[in-house]
């Protein structure tokens, strides 16, 4: 007998002054020098340790340059196309959504610009009657929403039956409230506002979030800041973090 997911829910998760925040820094988000800056300089990082889960994940060849040719992908919260934009050079047929209607129409502007063919949608990921995934990808963005579990919900329900879910956030630390939200926004690396650290998440929580969606979380890898390497894959969680999920065994999609 198969285990029952749980079922999506189409409860809203946008908070309607986060995406009004982040609306706000769409003209900006293509700057490497802009508000997005930290962006920029994580975006690197969250690519490496995809593209080895891609290649594990689907045993594509390491060395070609279009692991995900022929799979489709699903980027949800996707700003203005940091992280849509290499999915769809790795070869995917990519939709990204966004909560943000000035995200959107700078992503559309972007994409077409590179010449790139993205699928992208405004609006509530469980409203816009998406199909399933072979990669779905949500990078820094749980911890804007406002029902944690109905959107870990939403996402495990657009994820086809062998395909791979990938998410980071930040960690609800002591470091992480002096450094993410304290001094980057203090010093202006990262926009006043951007972060509330009361609702960042554990990997623990994200874990159980998961579990009840029926999916397992892969061992979570630390991204982390020094001097010497900048912002780098770590086994210290403490500032931020990336994950795998699979749906578990037995549980239909």
């Amino acid at each position: 007998m198969s285990i029952a997911t749980t079922p999506a829910t189409t409860g809203a998760t946008i908070r309607p002054e986060e995406a009004a925040h982040f609306g706000k820094l769409a003209a900006e988000w293509w700057d490497p020098k802009g508000s997005s800056a930290m962006l920029h300089k994580l975006n690197p990082v969250r690519l490496g340790f995809l593209r080895e889960a891609i290649d594990s994940h689907f045993g594509s060849d390491p060395r070609t340059l279009r692991p995900l040719a022929g799979r489709t992908a699903l980027d949800v919260g996707c700003g203005a196309g940091l992280l849509a934009e290499p999915l769809a050079r790795m070869g995917a047929a990519v939709t990204a959504v966004d909560a943000a209607a000035e995200n959107i129409a700078a992503a559309k502007a972007h994409a077409q610009g590179g010449g790139l063919a993205i699928d992208y949608r405004h609006g509530e990921l469980a409203a816009l009657g998406l199909g399933r995934f072979d990669l779905v990808t949500s990078m820094e963005v749980i911890e804007h929403v406002a029902d944690k579990a109905a959107f870990v919900a939403g996402l495990a329900d657009r994820v086809a039956e062998s395909g791979l879910l990938v998410l980071s956030t930040p960690n609800r630390t002591t470091a992480s409230r002096l450094l993410l939200v304290g001094a980057a926004e203090g010093v202006g690396m990262v926009p006043r506002g951007t972060h509330h650290w009361d609702d960042f998440i554990t990997p623990l929580e994200l874990s159980d979030l998961l579990a009840g969606a029926g999916f397992a979380m892969g061992n979570p890898r630390g991204i982390s800041w020094s001097p010497l390497k900048g912002l780098h894959l770590s086994d210290d969680l403490s500032l931020n973090y990336i994950v795998t999920a699979r749906r578990m065994e037995g549980v239909q999609a």
